[in-house]
């Protein structure tokens, strides 16, 4: 079941890499049921997957799902709540949440999964919540010794005057110094990302990141190459080789993702095999500091110097759970380089689903394709 769309701002991008996963998921292997979450909430079965749409043996519960407003058919089938434990990992589906920034990538979704009982691609709750917003997480990788940029973070009711906005820019310019990245702390694809360079923009970034979460995140500007990597597994972790983005922007935002396409990339980054032995090192330390499994990118800064930096070396800047995978995403760019297709990646993903599945509740046995 392939969960795409949501109430989010980055619903756009979820449709589209909702369009990847449907290419790449076998239909020798899978019976697919792509679920789209319009805008305002509403759930109904994809038109496209019609066709595709097949019964999952051994159900037996029907529950109707809302189309333009109207219980009508098609249905999907799915266990019968409380069913779980009596139904075999073959007889029920996996969810593939596609589904990008609040209300998919923050462990809410997720949340839902572990009460239908039902396996799931990607982090669990807690690493998707911790790894969402940006805040905690840096909390999070500052405990495990990871490098990061200076930063502060200010709920939206700690800036509710022009006094309280004073007193933050004051802090800012001592603390962390011109330019700064404004971010909402809970989204991503940089979404209301802005960059500040004085007080009067900064004031205008707040309100922009304040349009999306009530949680705003105020960093350092780091002069440094921006390097990701992508990184996969539950016990056992995998990372790729790194990827470098150059952007077409001044940084690396949306309409640089997304709409002008302008970034260009390489793979693997130029770098020496010590710098990226120690960069892969970060990654999987970031991503089990963050409690992630099955899937994640990696964002970090490269500050070799090379680009007016003072040589800082490796500084993080985040994780993603649910990673873009449109035609452009650097998450499966990076494994295609390693050799690993998109339908390959894709299987791996849910067979680590299916793995966690089993690990917590005790069960053994293979992947039901083999």
């Amino acid at each position: 079941m392939l969960l795409f769309g949501g109430r989010s701002a980055e619903h756009d991008v979820s449709r589209m890499s909702a369009v990847t996963f449907l290419r790449a998921l076998d239909p020798a292997k899978f019976d697919v049921l792509p679920i789209g979450i319009s805008p305002d909430g509403a759930w109904s079965v994809s038109d496209s997957a019609l066709a595709l749409h097949r019964r999952v043996p051994g159900t037996e519960s029907i529950v109707q799902v809302e189309v333009g407003g109207a219980a009508t058919s098609p249905t999907a089938t799915l266990p019968a709540a409380g069913a779980a434990d009596e139904l075999s990992i073959d007889s029920l589906p996996v969810v593939i949440p596609v589904l990008h920034g609040p209300n998919g990538e923050d462990g809410t979704v997720q949340g839902l999964l572990e009460l239908a009982g039902v396996p799931y691609v990607g982090p669990g709750v807690l690493g998707s919540a911790l790894s969402m917003d940006k805040a905690v997480a840096k909390v999070m990788l500052a405990a495990a010794g990871i490098p990061q940029a200076k930063w502060l973070a200010r709920r939206s009711w700690e800036l509710a005057d022009h006094v309280a906005i004073a007193s933050f820019t004051s802090e800012v310019a001592s603390g962390i110094g011109w330019p700064v990245f404004v971010k909402p702390a809970n989204m991503g694809s940089s979404v209301g990302v802005s960059k500040a360079a004085g007080p009067e923009e900064l004031r205008d970034s707040l309100a922009e990141a304040m349009r999306f979460d009530d949680t705003v995140v105020v960093e350092e500007a780091i002069r440094g190459r921006e390097i990701e990597f992508a990184v996969m597994g539950n016990e056992v972790v995998e990372v790729s080789a790194p990827g470098e983005i150059f952007p077409g922007a001044s940084f690396y935002d949306y309409e640089d993702k997304y709409v002008n396409a302008s970034a260009n990339y390489a793979i693997p980054a130029t770098m020496s095999p010590k710098e990226q032995l120690e960069g892969k090192r970060l990654a999987e330390l970031a991503y089990r500091a963050l409690r992630c499994e099955g899937m994640a990118r990696i964002d970090f800064f490269l500050d070799d110097g090379s680009t007016g930096g003072e040589g800082r070396g490796w500084v993080i800047n985040e994780a993603n759970t649910i990673p873009g995978f449109t035609p452009i995403s650097m998450y499966p760019k990076l494994w295609e380089a390693a050799g690993v297709t998109h339908a390959q990646l894709v299987e791996r993903l849910i067979e680590l689903a299916e793995s966690r599945f089993r690990r917590r509740r005790g069960r053994v046995g293979r992947s039901r394709f083999g």
